[in-house]
């Protein structure tokens, strides 16, 4: 087991030394807040000291050891006079030493120390408060990626230390939700910008695109008081033609369908009087590359146009990134969060928006037009992943 002791000004910077010497495997044994400089006692400074430790069979890296060269002597044989190399060390070897008791404490303590580590391998760092340990357990829970738990859990532990080893599960909730909104604050939130006449809302079939699009111009119409058209591409389902023709209905607002760019075009010129023209796109596979470009053929991106990309919270995560990287050619203004309702882990929302530095605008929580729709900011985002009402 190889420990280290580092002395940092914050956690993050004493997280950053560890995982630099140590590597990603290593645990935290114990840390507290420890006292500085000054003078006669007075303007001293505040420092976090860490004990880490990592099993040296868990590193990621090794050092090839260079074995030393034994040097050997030449012995006659006894058969034939021959003279025969016969390797023999040129030092007899000395007894080993019986260990102490000092020496077999240690090394019971390091076995022990190894049980530790390998049983607690999945769980929250040693030496974490049983309220933070709980805490980060819960943001596992929620699929938070690894790396942004690490981030959030230095500065519950930051602010651990720095409040005297005291705080209630309140402030550790309280910490946690500043912590999360806090790596969302470069990113945009919030509903329409109503600074682009064209809204154009993409992804994968299933994820209630259409829906979700009724629902904005519903609020456009009913809450804004704006004159607004559909326009649809979807010309693979004649249901979703059907869907979109009954929201125009109810909302007396004109719809249009496209089957190629001239259509599109011809449809934006008749809508040239209106707030807002609303598209709704085709749900297909965008796994498939051809699926993309055929967006890019039916509808003109260079538009005066805001683009959401909708993606269900029931999906994995790892599909939502393919589908995201796919649409690489297209610029993604915001994302759509659906199906808030169908699921319990809301963490690859927050992971999709860290990653690829986006922000969010909606998310959904049901089928009801125009009630079921959420206009997003921090601290939705931060509420909904720590399990605090979000509807009181």
């Amino acid at each position: 087991m190889k420990v280290k002791k580092y002395t940092a000004s914050s956690m993050p910077e004493a997280m950053k030394q560890v995982r630099a010497e140590l590597g990603s495997d290593a645990v935290i044994l114990n840390s507290r807040v420890v006292q500085s400089g000054g003078f006669m006692g007075f303007f001293r400074k505040n420092s976090i000291e860490v004990i880490a430790a990592i099993d040296p069979d868990l590193e990621s890296s090794t050092k090839p050891v260079k074995a030393e060269k034994e040097k050997f002597v030449v012995k006659p044989s006894i058969k034939n006079d021959q003279t025969q190399p016969f390797m023999q060390p040129e030092r007899p070897m000395q007894p080993e030493k019986p260990l102490g008791k000092a020496d077999r404490d240690i090394l019971k303590e390091i076995s022990e120390l190894k049980e530790l580590l390998k049983s607690t391998k999945n769980d929250a760092p040693i030496g974490l408060p049983e309220s933070i340990s709980k805490l980060i357990n819960q943001l596992r829970d929620q699929e938070i990626s690894a790396e942004f738990i690490d981030e959030i859990a230095a500065v519950l532990l930051e602010k651990w230390y720095l409040s005297g080893a005291s705080a209630s599960d309140e402030e550790i909730l309280l910490w946690s939700k500043e912590a999360i909104k806090q790596k969302l604050v470069d990113l945009s939130f919030g509903g329409l910008s109503f600074k682009k006449k064209f809204v154009n809302v993409i992804g994968p079939t299933g994820v209630g695109k259409t829906t979700t699009l009724a629902k904005i111009a519903a609020e456009c119409v009913l809450k804004h008081h704006k004159k607004v058209a559909f326009i649809t591409t979807d010309t693979y389902r004649i249901a979703a033609i059907e869907q979109l023709k009954t929201y125009a209905k109810i909302l007396e607002v004109p719809i249009e369908v496209c089957y190629n760019m001239d259509d599109f075009k011809t449809a934006t010129e008749k809508f040239s009087e209106h707030d807002f023209v609303f598209i709704d796109t085709a749900g297909r596979n965008f796994g498939n590359q051809k699926y993309v470009n055929d967006l890019n053929d039916a509808i003109d991106f260079n538009k005066d146009m805001e683009t959401f990309l909708v993606l269900a919270l029931t999906s994995k995560q790892k599909d939502m990134e393919e589908i995201k990287k796919q649409f690489s050619l297209i610029h993604i203004d915001q994302f759509i969060f659906t199906k808030l309702d169908e699921t319990a882990v809301y963490g690859s929302m927050f992971n999709m928006a860290r990653k690829f530095s986006t922000g969010i605008a909606y998310l959904t929580n049901g089928q009801d037009v125009p009630d079921d729709l959420l206009e997003a900011d921090a601290e939705i985002v931060a509420n909904t992943i720590l399990g605090v009402n979000i509807y009181e």
